[in-house]
């Protein structure tokens, strides 16, 4: 059974769906590691108060997943931290404003375009992915955070990569991805110009798109063995020093 209070939330001012990724169970009877690894939405709107709260984790190094012309317009504000910019581009672009113009459009329409998405975090934007395993991996490292625009579906992809990399258990890893439903804040500006049914999908995740990646990874790669060896620069030997730093 898996703890209610998990994940663990950070109550911030200016951003939302912000939590450590520890607490969750691994195999062995172990979990993931309190203060190491956090997950968030952009942190463009951080207070000095939210600042501090990052600050008292130890935080060191910020992986950002937005793209160029998303860090431009809303750039990060968070101090005496190491910020990398792993960019994952935007893919729903034009052929959302095209899906969302039209009086027909539907939410199946939406998940279409989420499925090609969440495919493409997997396989197209791997070497994003292996940047910042490898930076979890660095010597000495120090607690890290990761996130994108809205925290759920780079960001989202990234922590159950992540999650199911340290052995967690999939009702977890699901149960983390789920969280966003109840812990981002959403964006009332872009939900007002979609109509409500593109406006249910794209502001929500979805367990049906995690399965769309991890399907895309098995197909094309047979196991997620391979696949984090071959793309994620994780072999057994990486991932057995990845859970013994994360795991407890």
């Amino acid at each position: 059974m898996l703890d209610a209070d998990l994940p663990r939330a950070l109550p911030l001012q200016g951003a939302s769906n912000v939590r450590d990724l520890g607490g969750w169970p691994a195999a062995g009877g172990r979990r993931v590691r309190f203060g190491r690894v956090f997950r968030a939405a952009a942190l463009s709107g951080l207070t000095q108060a939210d600042a501090a709260v990052l600050a008292a984790t130890g935080l060191g190094t910020v992986c950002d997943l937005r793209g160029e012309k998303e860090r431009q317009k809303a750039p990060s504000r968070l101090p005496g931290v190491t910020t990398h910019a792993l960019s994952i581009e935007p893919s729903l672009g034009a052929s959302l404003r095209d899906i969302a113009a039209r009086r027909t459009a539907t939410g199946a329409d939406v998940m279409m375009l989420m499925r090609r998405a969440y495919t493409a975090y997997a396989l197209e934007w791997a070497h994003r992915y292996q940047a910042m395993f490898a930076l979890l991996l660095a010597e000495d490292a120090p607690p890290l955070l990761f996130h994108c625009s809205a925290g759920k579906d780079r960001t989202g992809f990234g922590a159950a990569l992540l999650l199911t990399a340290l052995g967690v258990e999939a009702d977890a890893v699901r149960e983390d991805y789920l969280a966003t439903n109840r812990l981002w804040r959403g964006d009332a500006e872009l939900a007002a110009a979609l109509p409500p049914a593109v406006a249910d999908v794209l502001l929500r995740v979805h367990p049906e798109l995690l399965d769309a990646a991890f399907g895309a990874i098995r197909e094309s790669h047979g196991t997620l063995e391979a696949y984090l060896e071959q793309r994620i620069g994780v072999d057994a030997g990486r991932r057995a020093a990845l859970q013994a730093r994360l795991l407890e």
